[in-house]
């Protein structure tokens, strides 16, 4: 599990295909001696498996069907990545529950400043928009941020001037795809009452 708060926005230094996957080098700042094999990273709010490690960068490993269901076949050598750690007991929940598992992506419509802050604008697949509330939470390429409004299948979300100079979202703009995680209770809610409604009408 995560927070959706990045920790370190790391680089792609090296891309492999290799027959049924993807493997990836990352560098990063975290100290890799303390990332074990087997360890979790979310990547761009993809959870991804430690397989190799090494002073300043360590290696992941990406299945066709992760590639195919978000952003990641797009990167390339140079490419940078929101990088977390997963949670452990005792630490700070900044953020919202994050479970690291992409719904699916969704395009940038449009970029603008607003006064110190950034607005972005973006269109969620049907029927993936149905899970998307004002002021509710949502996971924008591993990012934690809340949703000021909604208009069919566009949301609006801001960001302060610290999480667009931390984070890679600072590189986004009009079509560029973006991996989305909704809120997990607004999943549970959803379920809940199409569970409700079809007690309803029977």
């Amino acid at each position: 599990m995560f927070t959706g708060i990045v920790t370190d926005v790391g680089r792609v230094a090296a891309v492999k295909d290799q027959g049924g996957s993807r493997r990836f080098e990352i560098e990063t700042a975290y100290d890799t001696k303390t990332l074990e094999l087997g360890a979790s990273v979310s990547h761009a709010g993809c959870c991804l498996t430690v397989v190799d490690t090494e002073p300043g960068r360590f290696a992941v490993e990406v299945s066709n069907e992760t590639l195919s269901k978000t952003n990641l076949g797009d990167w390339k050598v140079g490419d940078p990545v929101n990088l977390e750690r997963a949670l452990k007991v005792g630490d700070e929940l900044g953020g919202h529950v994050v479970s690291g598992h992409v719904d699916a992506t969704g395009e940038v419509v449009s970029v603008s400043q607003d006064g110190d802050s950034w607005r972005l604008v973006i269109q969620a697949p049907a029927p993936l928009h149905r899970f998307i509330a004002p002021k509710g939470s949502i996971t924008i390429d591993g990012v934690s941020l809340t949703v000021n409004e909604v208009d069919g299948r566009n949301f609006g979300v801001n960001l302060i001037p610290h999480t667009w100079k931390v984070t890679s979202l600072n590189r986004l703009q009009a079509g560029s795809r973006v991996n989305l995680e909704i809120d997990l209770m607004a999943r549970y809610a959803a379920r809940w009452r199409e569970t409700a409604e079809g007690q309803d009408r029977a």
